[in-house]
């Protein structure tokens, strides 16, 4: 049964390597090489969402890639914000976080 109070925010939404089509969410210059879970994680937490015990899944499959194991955060809904402002929030600290773990390099 389909959950409406909670969002599934996927890895495959933040890769830089897909195209639109194969679950890629946010613009290219927005997006990470192949982030992983642990920093989808970090990056909810700094954008100011609070992530529940149980509420991850690393070998999950995304839907339209579903020979590949992806995994997802799942955050409840907040009353009057989009899914969309939520994606755009979140690729912004995935990006501030890269740009820690690289400062030589552009």
């Amino acid at each position: 049964m389909k959950d409406y109070d909670h969002v599934i925010l996927w890895l495959d939404y933040f890769n830089k390597n897909l195209k639109r089509r194969q679950g890629r969410k946010v613009k290219r210059d927005q997006a990470v090489f192949d982030p992983t879970l642990p920093e989808l994680l970090d990056a909810v937490k700094s954008a100011g969402y609070q992530v529940e015990e149980g509420a991850t899944n690393d070998i999950a499959r995304f839907p339209r890639r579903s020979f590949v194991k992806s995994g997802y955060v799942m955050l409840a809904k907040r009353e009057g914000l989009k899914k969309s402002k939520m994606i755009s929030t979140i690729a912004e600290k995935l990006l501030q976080r890269r740009a820690k773990q690289k400062p030589g390099k552009k």
